[in-house]
C-alpha cells in the first residue's frame, strides 16, 4: 500500500490499469501454458519451421536496412518542411499504421503486380515480376514498418530543434557535415528506438505479405505465415505453430528490452 501511495498515481487508476495489463499479458501467458514444452525444441527444429525462421530473419533485416536508407531522409524532410504539403505527406506516411495490412497488400499488388501501375512496365520492359517472390516479402515489410522509423526520427528532430545545426553552419560546416556530425548524433535515441520497432514490426508482418507475396514454403512463408498455415493444416503441426508463436514473442521482447537498456549517453560516457 505504501508503494502505491508513494507512486503518486491516483487510486482510481489502478483497477483499469490492472485490467489493461491483464488484457495485454494474459494472452501471452495462455500461449505459454498451451505450449508442449517436452516437444518444443523438436517443433522449432522442423525443416518447415527453420525455413520460416530463416526467411523471417533475413527479410526483416533487409527491410529494416531499406527503412533506414529511405526513412531517415524522409524523416529529415518532414521535420524541416513547412506548410500544407508537409502535413499531407506526413498523413500519407502515417497511413500504413492505421490501414488494415490486407489493404496494404492489395495496394502493393496494384502498384507492382504484372498489371500494376509500375509493375506492368517492369514486366514488359525488363521481364521483372515482383509479386510472390522474396523481394515482395521485403517490400511488404518495408511498407508497413517504415512509419515507425520515420515518426520516431521526426519526433526526435523536432525535439532537438535547429539551434545546434545553425551554430555549426555559422562556423562554416557544410550541410552534409552538419547532418553527420550534429543532427544524427542528437537524434540517435529516436533512431535506435525507431529501428528496433521497425525490425519488430517487420518480423511480425502478416497481412500485406500474404496478399502481395503469397505463402510459398522457403520463398515467401515467413513465421507469421507458417503459424497461419499450421492452423489451416498446410504442412505444419499446431505444436510448431505454438512454438513459433513463442519464438516470435521471445524475439520481440528481447529486442525491445535490449533497445530500452541501450542508452547512447551511457555509451559515450
Amino acid at each position: 500500500m505504501s508503494a502505491r501511495r508513494d507512486s503518486g498515481v491516483p487510486g482510481l487508476l489502478w483497477l483499469p490499469a490492472a485490467l489493461a495489463a491483464g488484457l495485454l499479458v494474459l494472452p501471452v501467458v495462455a500461449l505459454v501454458v498451451r505450449a508442449d514444452w517436452s516437444t518444443l525444441p523438436a517443433d522449432i527444429a522442423t525443416p518447415a519451421a527453420l525455413d520460416a525462421l530463416r526467411l523471417s530473419l533475413t527479410t526483416s533485416i533487409a527491410s529494416t536496412v531499406a527503412c533506414l536508407v529511405l526513412g531517415v531522409p524522409l524523416a529529415v524532410v518532414l521535420a524541416r518542411a513547412q506548410g500544407w504539403s508537409a502535413d499531407v505527406l506526413r498523413a500519407l506516411v502515417t497511413l500504413p499504421l492505421v490501414l488494415p495490412p490486407t489493404v496494404g497488400g492489395i495496394a502493393l499488388l496494384y502498384l507492382l503486380g504484372r498489371r500494376g501501375l509500375v509493375g506492368q512496365s517492369l514486366n514488359s520492359w525488363f521481364g521483372i515480376s515482383i509479386p510472390f517472390t522474396t523481394a515482395a516479402v521485403i517490400i511488404a515489410q518495408t511498407f508497413v514498418a517504415m512509419p515507425f522509423l520515420v515518426l520516431g526520427v521526426e519526433g526526435s528532430l523536432r525535439t532537438a530543434g535547429t539551434r545546434y545545426e545553425a551554430v555549426g553552419a555559422s562556423l562554416g560546416a557544410s550541410r552534409w557535415t552538419v547532418l553527420r556530425r550534429i543532427t544524427l548524433p542528437l537524434v540517435m535515441p529516436g533512431l535506435v528506438s525507431g529501428t528496433v520497432l521497425c525490425f519488430a514490426r517487420a518480423l511480425g508482418e502478416f497481412g500485406a505479405t500474404a496478399l502481395f507475396a503469397g505463402n510459398a514454403p522457403g520463398v515467401t512463408r515467413t513465421m507469421p505465415l507458417a503459424i497461419y498455415s499450421a492452423f489451416n493444416g498446410a504442412g505444419v503441426s499446431q505444436g510448431t505453430a505454438v512454438a513459433l508463436s513463442l519464438l516470435l514473442v521471445v524475439a520481440a521482447v528481447a529486442v525491445l528490452l535490449a533497445a530500452r537498456a541501450w542508452r547512447p549517453g551511457r555509451t559515450a560516457a
